[in-house]
């Protein structure tokens, strides 16, 4: 979606970061706009961290432009960090205070006064479901706790822009079932979220918008039911095969679907009709062990785009 500086909260053209001879972003284009949730998806060196950090005005940008809430991070990085709203990877929670006073104490680097961080603060251990443990202390909290709190600390200021490197990394599926609410109920107050994320399926729940990286280059954007219709098919057939039996299939799976890919421990079909590919495998005499028939995902999107290779 293109966009100008004055009609996005952020606006990159040709945005680069480079450490040294290694080139970390590669001329990247791309826009947020007020309200939306925006992505950056892709494997580990794909250089979505560099982008939110340049984002983030905390790394400078090597080249290309790049504009902030209309603002220049080279020479309005206080100014646009005092309104943004950052949780990075890692919490950075102050194990030493308890729960409400790691809310109060951030409030006061804003210049808040301690009535209002006071106010605040107690709003948002509200708003992240942790009133009941204000007073309690940081370190025998729950990991989906402390991200929550990491959460609440990063809205003590009333950012218009919220920066989530990561945000539900290392949770279990109820945590960050808990945190998709809290950060849903944060869009629909109009406050705009920029992610970066492994999980598919939180990319598909939160984003409006997003960008697939590789290679420290864009490779594909649109919305997640947009880059499904592009680089994928409407279903996917899974077969698994007893052992040593995949091995003998050269020539009879062509033609069966519009993709075939062959993975170690079964072989993935691609067509329109999912069921219809089971109905022509069987009347070519294969006799898989399992079959399953889904809609394709956002992580087929992702493999494909970017490979299956693991990137150290």
């Amino acid at each position: 979606m293109p966009g100008t500086p004055e009609s996005s909260l952020i606006h990159a053209r040709g945005l680069t970061k480079r450490f040294g001879s290694m080139t970390a972003v590669d001329g990247i284009d791309f826009d947020v706009a007020p309200g939306e949730a925006f992505g950056f998806l892709g494997p580990n060196g794909a250089g979505k961290t560099s982008t939110m950090r340049m984002i983030g005005c905390v790394s400078p940008v090597s080249a290309g432009t790049l504009r902030i809430l209309n603002l220049d991070p080279s020479l309005h990085g206080p100014q646009i960090r005092a309104r943004l709203g950052v949780v990075p990877q890692q919490d950075t929670l102050d194990s030493e205070l308890t729960v409400r006073e790691n809310l109060v104490i951030y409030g006061r680097y804003f210049g808040l006064s301690r009535a209002e961080c006071a106010r605040r603060a107690d709003e948002l251990l509200e708003f992240a479901q942790l009133t009941e443990r204000r007073n309690d202390q940081v370190e025998p909290l729950s990991g989906g706790m402390k991200r929550r709190l990491t959460i609440a600390r990063a809205l003590i200021n009333e950012p218009q822009l919220m920066l989530l490197d990561e945000p539900t990394a290392g949770l279990d599926p109820q945590a960050r079932h808990l945190l998709w609410e809290r950060l849903y109920r944060l869009k629909q107050r109009g406050t705009t979220l920029v992610l970066t994320t492994h999980y598919m399926d939180e990319a598909e729940q939160l984003c409006d918008r997003l960008v697939v990286m590789d290679k420290a280059r864009i490779v594909a954007e649109g919305s997640p039911r947009q880059l499904i219709a592009q680089h994928a098919t409407r279903e996917v057939t899974e077969l698994r095969f007893p052992v040593g039996v995949q091995e003998t299939l050269d020539g009879q799976l062509e033609g069966l679907a519009e993709r075939v890919e062959r993975l170690p421990d079964r072989v993935l079909l691609y067509a329109h009709d999912g069921e219809a590919v089971v109905a022509a495998a069987h009347a070519r005499g294969l006799q898989p062990e399992t079959v399953l028939v889904r809609r394709s995902t956002l992580e087929d999107v992702f493999l494909r785009l970017t490979g299956r290779s693991l990137v150290e």
